[in-house]
């Protein structure tokens, strides 16, 4: 059997520990759980999460674009535009169905008509909302976060949600704070059977 001399194993153990500190990387990926320590991190952390959860899928109105619809950048996250005639039900949705307008923020189906909500911070969003509030509509599903209101409805995902560390929905709601406000009252739901 060969001997190792005592060089050889110096420098063979020097490799394997480099190797195990470089594989041990101290730094955050990108969906960690990275810490916020001051508030633009905070910010930013929630700029990151909406970017990437899909909140501009249902909250922000569309316009058609060279390759197809794009976000409405002057009205982000200002949900159902007020200004919109509202679509009318049809068979389909009798037959089981669920629809979505155009751009998504109208959504049809059995529990009837739902809007998708302005989440920016104007009055007619959730500009007067505290932290708590917005942290409790998304943990329990509660409209205005208040434990005595409707439900949130299909086809907002607040059960997935509602698994987020309060850190992460602390830094959506201070994002959510910081983007431009947009005066839009959008319409109430309508129940099942209420738009023919």
């Amino acid at each position: 059997m060969k001997q190792f001399t005592p060089h050889y194993k110096a420098a063979l153990f020097l490799l394997l520990l480099s190797t195990s500190l470089v594989s041990c990387d101290m730094g955050y990926a990108p969906g960690s759980k990275m810490p916020a320590t001051t508030p633009q991190q905070k910010v930013e952390r929630g700029k990151y999460l909406v970017n990437t959860m899909g909140c501009d899928d249902c909250h922000s109105p569309k316009k058609m674009g060279p390759t197809g619809p794009e976000l409405d950048v002057e009205h982000r996250l200002s949900g159902y535009p007020a200004s919109r005639p509202i679509a009318s039900d049809t068979d389909a949705v009798r037959k089981g169905w669920v629809l979505f307008n155009g751009d998504l923020t109208q959504a049809v189906g059995p529990w009837g008509t739902s809007f998708a909500a302005n989440l920016t911070p104007d009055i007619s969003g959730i500009g007067n909302w505290s932290e708590a509030q917005f942290i409790n509509a998304l943990r329990k599903g509660k409209l205005k976060g208040l434990d005595n209101s409707r439900p949130l409805l299909p086809p907002m995902p607040w059960q997935n949600f509602s698994k987020l560390t309060d850190e992460d929905m602390s830094s959506i709601y201070a994002f959510l704070q910081s983007i431009k406000p947009v005066d839009n009252v959008v319409p109430a739901p309508i129940p099942p059977g209420g738009v023919q």
